[in-house]
């Protein structure tokens, strides 16, 4: 898969020990990937999806925001390529802790990229950020790489800026001769709402939902009526890993932006997701609450790019998404890991739908 690109490489993968990392990594070590990742501790050493699944690679518990441990942990292990997931990465905690948000998603940022642009083995990084980054206008179609970025909140306009901070770098330090290196090839990828098995972050829909429904309970939700473009979360690292892919290959026009979202009618609002949960998962209850903060009320991503230009698009449609992630949570409770399996099907589904990056 993906060219074979990533059999033997030695990839560094920031945020490993979130959700989406812990994905990533057990997808790259899959794919017989060199990986260190570069994180901070689970906060839940006992539930957290990275420890479940034990993988055998190496890495460095630490914060982004610490440059001298960043720059000396990607300077003994000398990658190739650097996927950039680490972040702060809720709204609401933003309201509660700005300065850390701002810190660790731009500051944090900034220290990657600059050890990467002083050291030769980087030849790629993929910096993940949101698609919560843009100027909100509560249009009704998708947002396109090219609308102007902002964001009401901490959170949203801190992703924004590092959207900047990622261009910035991009176009003034790609050449790197006075280093004796190659280019440094940069990318920013902009996906939709993620869900899928072993999220645990507070004040998230699905995780949420898991937690209320074990306690037979009804989940508490702010704004039913809100849209967002939901995928699943091997959808948005199968386009990450794509990306990197291209960008090993010196393909320098893929050092851009790219959107990564669903299909147009899998975006849906809160409520329709947690009628489609039910179905799978009848004990699924909810009610509606006061919203705690500002919220956008429709937010949609235009992927088009991405599907002409990289020939990605989605596996998984929503209803599928959702029935894979109630799935796993229910594994969860009676004791069982699905994530190999998980990845498994999607990688089986993915063969069948003849995507490119399968060869």
């Amino acid at each position: 898969m993906f060219s074979n690109i990533y059999h033997g490489r030695r990839v560094f993968l920031t945020g490993h020990t979130g959700f989406k990392g812990s994905w990533l990594a057990l997808w790259l070590h899959k794919l017989g990937a060199q990986v260190h990742g570069y994180a901070l501790p689970p906060e839940d050493e006992q539930s957290a999806h990275w420890s479940q699944l034990d993988l055998p690679i190496a890495s460095t518990l630490a914060d982004i925001r610490d440059a001298e441990t960043l720059r000396a942990a990607l300077k003994e292990f000398a990658p190739e390529i650097v996927f950039h997931l680490a972040a702060q990465p809720l709204v609401l905690a933003s309201y509660r802790d700005p300065l850390t948000t701002w810190q660790t998603n731009v500051m944090g940022t900034a220290n990657l990229l600059e050890a990467c642009r002083g050291l030769p083995s980087v030849k790629a990084v993929v910096v993940i950020t949101t698609d919560k980054c843009y100027e909100n206008q509560e249009w009704c179609w998708g947002y396109r790489e090219s609308d102007a970025l902002g964001g009401h909140d901490p959170y949203s306009a801190s992703k924004a800026a590092t959207e900047l901070v990622a261009a910035s770098y991009r176009q003034s330090f790609a050449d790197r001769s006075a280093f004796g290196a190659s280019p440094l090839l940069i990318a920013t990828a902009r996906a939709g709402n993620v869900i899928g098995g072993g999220d645990w972050a507070a004040d998230r829909l699905i995780p949420d939902v898991v937690r209320a429904t074990a306690a037979q309970k009804a989940v508490e939700v702010r704004n039913p009526l809100a849209i967002r473009p939901w995928q699943h979360v091997l959808e948005s690292l199968s386009a990450y890993l794509l990306i990197g892919q291209k960008l090993l290959q010196d393909e320098h026009s893929v050092a851009r932006a790219w959107n990564v979202g669903p299909a147009d009618e899998d975006s849906a609002s809160v409520a329709q997701v947690l009628d489609v949960l039910r179905a799978d998962w009848p004990a699924v209850s909810w009610q509606q609450v006061g919203a705690m903060a500002h919220e956008t009320s429709a937010l949609r991503l235009d992927s088009s790019r991405i599907r002409a230009e990289l020939a990605w698009k989605p596996v998984w449609r929503l209803q599928q998404a959702l029935a894979q992630t109630s799935q796993w949570y229910q594994a969860w409770l009676q004791g069982e890991l699905r994530s190999e399996a998980q990845l498994q099907q999607y990688l089986n589904d993915a063969m069948t739908h003849g995507l490119s990056w399968t060869r």
